[in-house]
């Protein structure tokens, strides 16, 4: 059986073949998630994902989920709730509350992956400009919905969405591709499969097909100024 490789604060990650079949693409158990460690692994494609009281743990799933910001498709139902005017938009404006609404998700006393320390160091990267956070909002400002992740090179790895109300994470992931597209994204990474993302149009590709276009694309510079929205959804279509 293979031995999961161990972290130590600042070690490298082991080749993406080391990952275990099962569970699907568990890498590496432990380190830590200082901005450093954070980026070395995005670079690679490789996320954490753990439960307390677990040690950390480190995924590069086989196959990968990957939204291509050209491939979004928005139904016919989307495009009608679009066009409502009760729906605002911002960006990083509440990055620390969408976090802790997508650990809110789970109401099944099993916990959540998203613990105050994944909250501190997603925080961290976002005052760094790294990470971004897409938010649906009423018209008195309450967060209904949105979703947030780490933008590297002209990739966007998404982490977690939630919805208060229907069609909200949906309609951040169509804001999120407004910017990407501006932003001349290549793909957002949508880690594992879901019938939420392939409805929006996600799609799996293998881990080495991920890793290579990765490669080619986590070096370009993009424009910051990217990471704007129009005042309501209405302006997305």
């Amino acid at each position: 059986m293979r031995q999961i490789r161990q972290l130590d604060s600042g070690s490298g990650f082991p080749p993406s073949e080391e990952a275990l079949e099962y569970p699907n693409g568990l890498l590496a158990v432990g380190g830590d998630l200082d901005i450093d460690t954070l980026l070395s692994a995005y670079r690679r494609g490789i996320f954490p994902w753990y439960e307390e009281p677990q040690p950390i743990l480190w995924w590069t799933p086989d196959p990968r989920s990957v939204l291509y910001p050209d491939a979004l498709h928005i139904s016919r139902s989307l495009r009608k709730t679009l066009r409502r005017s009760d729906f605002r938009l911002a960006v990083d404006q509440h990055f620390a509350q969408v976090m802790h609404e997508c650990a809110q998700l789970r109401g099944d006393g099993l916990g959540t992956w998203i613990d105050q320390s994944m909250i501190t160091a997603y925080t961290a990267l976002q005052s760094q400009g790294i990470a971004h956070s897409v938010e649906v909002l009423d018209n008195d400002g309450r967060l209904l919905g949105g979703l947030y992740g780490v933008a590297m090179g002209r990739v966007f790895f998404g982490e977690s969405m939630f919805s208060h109300v229907s069609d909200a994470s949906k309609i951040a992931m169509v804001a999120l591709v407004d910017i990407l597209r501006r932003g001349q994204f290549h793909m957002i990474d949508c880690q594992v499969e879901s019938e939420h993302l392939n409805s929006l149009g996600a799609c799996n590709i293998s881990r080495l097909d991920f890793e290579e276009r990765l490669a080619h694309t986590i070096d370009m510079e993009t424009n910051p100024d990217i990471w704007r929205l129009p005042a309501n959804s209405g302006a997305l279509l």
